[in-house]
């Protein structure tokens, strides 16, 4: 055992040069944490399952515990052992980082990064604002009074003047109540998701509003667009048309064209706004990809081809094992899928992100809406893929616009960051005191966060949460922390979600363990979320499952709340879930309070 140890120690110094260039380069805060990262690292490179059961068999403390003060740890059991061999007084090696000194600098980081604690409890407790708290100020007091530590703020959804109703409600909550709950913000990150959904011949209908005679009650507004990625997703019917087409259209424009059914139609140009215009038509009319739409104006006409439909109407495909669909990048022109005799057969679907197309291979899996469908790429070009479906239910899988895509065996090198995350920092930088960096796969991802966040004035005063949601970023973590303890204070969140999607659920338990254990390390503080309590938030009543979930949560330093219309009930809850369980269990060790 005692070899072992000196094995260990070994490889924990060699490790630790190695690293040395980057070891410069961490926040004075993070000296001794990425020190301690390191170690730890280098002593699970071993199996210490036998060196375990040795100690456990004379009567000494196991290593199970000793994630914040490594190299303390390892020195004070080798002396020990030591002394049964050799009867004398035991000498400890002074170590950069002893035992009370690691126990103490997770709790200093935390408090740094989301707030002091509360009385009753260790965890903090993160909710994710629905829209209504920029209105609802009463929603807000009751979130913040039940015992909300942290209000999230997802960017992905509505608008900056939405975010800065939601935060001065919070900021006003906290005064009243003399609470002091941080704001988080989420940047979406390249979420990859299904977009438009095109099978059969993709016609749609878009039909006014009639009364029960048939007389139109009102006109239907259609928005003509240069880009669906601008338009705001509540507007649902909508053509996507060349931007210089669009853009010399005026008031008052009449739009004519044949619909599918041959019927002469037309649209009156009724508004302008900034990347589309609006329309209104009093017929029912039927529109598809391809149409042509022209615009007569001084005897001259000037035509335009339908790129995109969208429309209120669900769209989706209905999948069974061997079917087959294309996903394809925007402005590719496949022909037009089939969906008959209960047979899919290429029908295509629009994918939100162009650049995985340039990292895919054949026989990679794909996953769709959190792994509900399974399929295999067996074709690619360009600008689609040809998907095979491996995985679906036998009556079959439901597949719709807005669905989460995953690429678990894909090596995808996609910047964490996109353009409308680095247009959201300097509001993100003024307003909030956190912000979550979503799918982190690499260091570069953090780099590039860090140098974009240099260039703002207040950029500096941000805490930093890692959001690990991917394969790459679980096996790159070391690098990714490293990365990420140039600047203080930090964060990471297991986005159980996709992770469990892209690593397996039958892993999700030990990878969840790791991350645990790896952030301890390093002195990081974790935030456990996904589905937390969520039968509760949204239907009023929690499943046995999750009561236990939440419970275990409580070995994190703050647990993360979606939304729901039972989100204060679900609040209140927790708060009484992890306050109780603060006396059994703080982190992995139990503490056995008096039990009558």
């Amino acid at each position: 055992m005692i070899a072992l140890l000196e094995r260990i120690i070994e490889a924990t110094e060699r490790l630790e040069k190695k690293y040395a260039d980057q070891l410069s380069k961490v926040h004075p805060k993070f000296e001794k944490s990425a020190i301690n990262l390191l170690h730890y690292r280098a002593f699970r490179r071993f199996d210490i399952r036998d060196l375990q059961n040795g100690l456990s068999q004379l009567g000494l403390s196991r290593l199970g515990k000793s994630e914040a003060h490594l190299l303390a740890s390892l020195n004070i059991t080798k002396s020990v052992l030591k002394s049964f061999l050799e009867p004398r007084k035991i000498t400890l090696r002074d170590t950069y980082l002893s035992i009370e000194q690691g126990n103490q600098l997770l709790p200093q980081n935390t408090d740094a990064l989301l707030g002091t604690r509360s009385k009753k409890r260790p965890v903090r407790i993160m909710v994710t604002q629905p829209t209504e708290t920029a209105q609802n100020t009463d929603l807000v007091d009751e979130m913040v009074k039940s015992g909300m530590d942290i209000a999230r703020i997802n960017c992905a959804h509505d608008t900056p003047e939405v975010w800065e109703k939601i935060i001065g409600n919070i900021r006003n909550a906290n005064r009243d109540s003399s609470r002091t709950s941080k704001v988080c913000m989420d940047l979406g990150g390249p979420k990859i998701r299904t977009g438009t959904i095109y099978n059969g011949s993709n016609v749609v209908k878009y039909k006014p509003s009639k009364d029960n005679n048939g007389k139109v009650l009102n006109p239907l507004r259609i928005s003509l667009a240069t880009d669906f990625s601008k338009v705001p997703k509540s507007i649902q019917n909508c053509l996507q048309l060349p931007p210089d087409w669009i853009e010399h259209l005026e008031i008052g424009d009449t739009i004519k064209f044949f619909d599918a059914r041959g019927k002469h139609r037309k649209f009156i140009v009724c508004a302008l706004f900034e990347n589309r215009v609006e329309v209104y038509a009093h017929k029912t009319c039927y529109l598809k990809r391809g149409m042509e739409l022209s615009v007569y104006r001084k005897a001259r006409m000037n035509s335009a081809t339908i790129q995109e439909v969208r429309s209120s109407s669900d769209r989706f495909l209905a999948l069974k094992t061997g079917d087959t669909i294309i996903l394809e990048k925007k402005g590719a022109y496949s022909n037009n899928g089939e969906q008959k005799t209960g047979i899919v057969k290429n029908a295509r679907i629009l994918c939100t992100s162009e650049a995985v197309f340039d990292y895919v291979r054949i026989g990679e899996r794909i996953l769709f809406d959190d792994g509900k469908i399974t399929g295999k790429i067996i074709g690619i070009s360009p600008s689609t893929m040809d998907i095979k479906i491996t995985y679906a239910k036998a009556t079959g899988s439901i597949l719709r616009e807005d669905k989460g895509i995953n690429f678990p065996d894909t090596d995808l090198k996609i910047s964490g960051l996109t353009e409308v995350d680095k247009a959201n920092l300097p509001f993100v930088a003024k307003h909030a005191d956190v912000v979550n960096l979503s799918f982190v796969n690499r260091k570069d991802d953090v780099q590039e966060l860090i140098e974009e966040l240099s260039k703002l004035p207040e950029g500096n005063r941000l805490g930093i949460i890692l959001k690990i949601e991917t394969k790459s970023g679980f096996d790159n973590l070391t690098d990714i922390l490293l990365t990420a303890m140039q600047v203080y204070p930090i964060g990471v969140m297991i986005a159980r979600g996709d992770l469990a999607v892209e690593c397996g659920w039958e892993n999700m338990a030990m990878i969840q363990e790791e991350i645990l254990s790896l952030c301890m390390a390093s002195h990081i503080p974790v935030i456990w979320a996904t589905q937390v309590l969520e039968n509760l938030a949204k239907k009023g009543i929690p499943s046995r499952p999750e009561i236990t979930d939440a419970a275990m949560s409580q070995r994190a330093e703050c647990v993360m709340l979606n939304k729901g219309p039972h989100i204060v009930q679900t609040i209140k809850m927790l708060d009484h879930i992890l306050a109780g369980m603060s006396h059994y269990q703080y982190k992995k060790s139990p503490m056995f309070p008096l039990w009558i």
